[in-house]
């Protein structure tokens, strides 16, 4: 082959594995060289599967020799961020929380991706349990990003972005809650779809949040995140919040037109023009990259959606009570072994609000629910700019999390499916993505328009260089924290000690100061979700009797 097999899409690689050009053993041996080699500079693995990945190769070699090909993923490579249950396999959640965790059973993706012959080259670094991140006080040292080692890739899927774009996978899961497998792909110039929320189990992975988990996958391009997409979307009746769909052949999809004609394209131009900080060179590579997708045939119209702010308070509001349930008794019983930046993000925050501002912010997200309604039918797709270019590892402050909205979070809130791909390159070499959205459970329409802008554009194809043998730069561990916010007053210290003891919470004294240090954006959120609401507006957490198994049925 002309090119090697790290720089193969995996649509590529599927092709030659299926005409028999491309030995699967092969390729999992040359990617595993590769990783063994490159790696210690990335730090994308926590655990290499290389004998059980050989083993899976040898298998699916005899089986495709044999006229047994399965599919596209059959002989695949691919990898995990670190959440996703694998049996017999450490699933760490990149935590000491959860160091000795080895899963019996995979998790329901996991099983599906090992039906369709893949072969599993191991579990990827995350965000500490999807959330806390770059750390340098874990077990693991953070991912760093292959376009510049010194740069963070994004996360929380911070492993799975590095891997891909290292070439040392086509494909990878990851998950996203408010963004984690969308930041990463951008961060790291690849394809990453959060998929509608119900589409993709969750099942056998470790939660962040009930509401707004997703998972899904990240690979180089759109088409081979629809190959992926396609082996994994299905139902599983242990996951309450799986849907009962048969998917449509995403690939396919890809192919239903040459073009764009037709396609209702609207650009909410005010989140990042008006509302979030965006800089300059991903608001010029938007700029361009809606032009591209207008020259393809696109109708582009301006729209304006709620404020980002609106967004990103109801998400959080809702996520991180969710959050600190999952992790209660670990907080209470050992906060030390968690890191200071999943105590600062929220992972103690989420014991400041209460049962009334969760409830709220449940109703007010379903407003915004029925509020999106007009949007899918006035357009096909919605886009924005995703992410980027990446900071240095060094310049990452914990309280970032608290002080503006994101532009992934209308997306988290809708649960629709939202794609990012690359739309170019800044001045330093580092890459930047687009968002594009759309109805829920129209991830076909998404990939179609991903895909057509990737072939048009081409910058998904550029990779990063790596050199054997070169060492990981030295550094890279943010600077200390700054003093306190000013707004820490008396009774913000007083209201936050009183609710941590409430919730069961013995900290010392700089745990407290991380919980400090998100106190008043946390009660800030708090007071912007306050507003006046029919009596009976009802949650976006309702149930309906119909998609649950009663006891004794």
């Amino acid at each position: 082959m002309s090119e090697p097999l790290h720089a193969l899409s995996l649509a590529e690689l599927a092709r030659h594995i299926r005409s028999k050009q491309l030995s699967p053993v092969e390729l999992a041996g040359s990617l595993i060289s590769r990783i063994r080699s490159l790696d210690p500079q990335v730090n994308a693995f926590i655990t290499l599967t290389a004998d059980r990945a050989m083993a899976q190769a040898r298998k699916a070699e005899a089986e495709i020799a044999g006229g047994g090909w399965r599919g596209p993923m059959h002989g695949m490579p691919f990898a995990l961020k670190d959440i996703f249950e694998t049996a017999g396999i450490l699933t760490s959640g990149h935590s000491r929380i959860c160091i000795d965790h080895v899963p019996a059973r995979d998790g329901f993706a996991v099983a599906r991706l090992h039906s369709a012959g893949a072969v599993l080259l191991g579990k990827l670094a995350t965000h500490e349990f999807a959330h806390g991140g770059p750390s340098f006080d874990l077990p693991w040292p953070p991912a760093r990003n292959p376009w510049n080692l010194e740069h963070i890739t994004g996360g929380s899927s911070s492993g799975p972005g590095a891997a891909v774009a290292a070439g040392f996978v086509p494909a990878a899961l990851g998950s996203d809650t408010g963004g984690s497998i969308r930041t990463p792909s951008a961060l790291c110039g690849l394809a990453g779809l959060k998929p509608t929320y119900g589409l993709v189990s969750r099942g056998g992975v470790l939660p962040n949040s009930w509401s707004f988990d997703h998972c899904g996958p990240m690979a180089r391009s759109a088409e081979d995140c629809a190959i992926v997409l396609q082996a994994i979307a299905g139902h599983d009746p242990a996951d309450p919040a799986s849907a009962s769909r048969t998917p449509p052949d995403y690939v396919a999809a890809l192919r239903s037109g040459e073009d764009l004609a037709g396609v209702r394209i609207g650009v909410a131009r005010h989140l990042w023009e008006e509302e979030v900080d965006t800089p300059g060179e991903l608001v010029r590579a938007t700029d361009a990259a809606i032009d591209v997708l207008r020259a393809l045939g696109a109708t582009v119209e301006t729209v304006r959606m709620f404020p980002a702010q609106v967004y990103h308070d109801v998400k959080t509001v809702i996520s991180l009570p969710e959050l600190f349930s999952i992790h209660r008794e670990s907080l209470i019983s050992r906060p030390g072994d968690f890191g200071e930046d999943f105590l600062g993000r929220g992972g103690l925050a989420g014991a400041l609000f209460q049962a009334s501002d969760y409830m709220l912010a449940q109703r007010v997200r379903r407003g915004l629910l029925e509020a999106a309604v007009p949007l899918y039918e006035r357009f096909d797709v919605l886009v924005t700019p995703g992410a980027g270019p990446a900071p240095r590892l060094d310049a990452h402050r914990t309280v970032s999390f608290w002080e503006k909205p994101s532009l992934f979070s209308p997306f988290s809130v809708f649960g629709n499916p939202a794609l990012v791909v690359c739309c170019g390159f800044a001045a330093n070499g580092l890459p930047m993505g687009l968002q594009i959205g759309g109805r829920p459970f129209d991830e076909a329409t998404v990939l179609r328009v991903g895909h057509a802008y990737e072939r048009a554009a081409g910058w998904h194809a550029r990779q990063p260089s790596l050199v054997p043998g070169r060492s990981r730069p030295s550094g890279g561990v943010p600077a200390p924290a700054a003093p306190l916010d000013e707004r820490v007053t008396p009774a913000v210290r007083a209201a936050a000690s009183a609710l941590a003891a409430q919730a069961g919470l013995t900290l010392d004294e700089r745990q407290f100061d991380q919980l400090l240090r998100a106190a008043p954006h946390a009660f800030d959120m708090i007071r912007r979700i306050r507003m006046p609401l029919a009596r009976a507006s009802e949650p976006a957490s309702t149930f309906r009797f119909d998609r649950c198994t009663l006891p004794g049925e």
